[in-house]
């Protein structure tokens, strides 16, 4: 069987909007494995394929990761958010996002990656696929949710351990489908509105802001870019959101810059002109609005021991 790490490489990820990528990255490079773009394995052995420790640093990742938990308890981070994990408990990293894993034996789960390439092109699984901003951990329990994906991610193992060439990556992509759309029909949580009231302008919306986060703030750039006026894209925010689009993309800009201050040495001056600022000043008055504390210190705090 040849289980092997996605991690191979520490080569930054590329994942568009991430200006200049200072942040260290895993692309998806599995040195044998049988279906090009997808790696299913459990956690114990991802941890001991890559043994030096790189997991349990922040690093950004190129590719989109599904855990479920099955087994012990421990932590993993994504973006400043600790999220608490116990067997039922299901995790979705996604092409970008900045993550952390906890301690290594800690707890086991199965281990999906795949890349944004590999799944078949459904219009669900389009959608889903080229989300990056979903929710990051739900906790199953071990009731009929648990047993559903279970089951799937089981079945996709089964398949991709055939031995002698056998494995198919068509039942590999309609398997990894089956998973996709039944996590997208979890009940929500936390109050996060329905992604399809947006429709396909908040889906395009959000894949420009990905690209040109960098670039402008302006919604009358990105209304342009997708072809639809300003109140249009204001209206598919809402919809999702409850937040109009300006404050849709100073958010996006205010997580991207809170990662580089706190993942980076990068000099406040240098992240400042990656995101696009053209005076430090202006952007320390534009973090502090949306944090509530200046760069140096949010830093400060970030790299600080705990």
């Amino acid at each position: 069987m040849s289980e092997i790490t996605t991690m191979a490489t520490t080569q930054d990820a590329d994942t568009p909007g991430a200006a200049g990528r200072p942040i260290p990255g895993f692309g998806f490079d599995p040195p044998a494995a049988p279906v090009p773009g997808l790696v299913i394995t459990d956690l114990e052995t991802l941890h001991g394929r890559v043994s030096d420790g790189s997991l349990e640093r922040v690093h950004r990742v190129g590719f989109h990761a599904i855990t479920l938990i099955t087994e012990g308890s421990g932590e993993h981070t994504v973006d400043f958010v600790t999220h608490p994990c116990r067997p039922g408990t299901l995790l979705w990293v996604r092409p970008g996002q900045v993550q952390r894993f906890g301690r290594a034996g800690s707890m086991n789960g199965t281990h999906l990656l795949f890349t944004p390439a590999f799944p078949p092109h459904f219009g669900g699984v389009d959608r889903l696929v080229g989300e990056w901003y979903g929710p990051v951990c739900r906790q199953l329990g071990t009731g009929e949710d648990y047993t559903t994906l279970s089951t799937l991610l089981d079945r996709m193992r089964a398949e991709f351990s055939r031995p002698g060439g056998e494995v198919s990556r068509e039942i590999l992509q309609l398997l990894l489908a089956a998973v996709l759309l039944n996590i997208d029909r979890l009940p929500g949580q936390g109050g996060r509105r329905d992604p399809h009231t947006g429709g396909e302008i908040y889906t395009r919306f959000r894949t420009e802001l990905e690209r040109s986060y960098a670039a402008t703030r302006r919604a009358e750039d990105y209304a342009r870019r997708i072809g639809c006026s300003v109140r249009t894209l204001t209206r598919a925010c809402q919809a999702v959101t409850g937040q109009p689009v300006k404050q849709v993309i100073d958010a996006r800009v205010a997580l991207e810059a809170q990662r580089l201050l706190a993942h980076t040495g990068e000099p406040v001056a240098t992240i400042a002109r990656r995101l696009g600022f053209s005076e430090p000043t202006n952007f320390g008055k534009f973090f502090t609005h949306h944090t509530g504390t200046n760069p140096g210190d949010f830093r400060r705090n970030q790299q600080s021991p705990p």
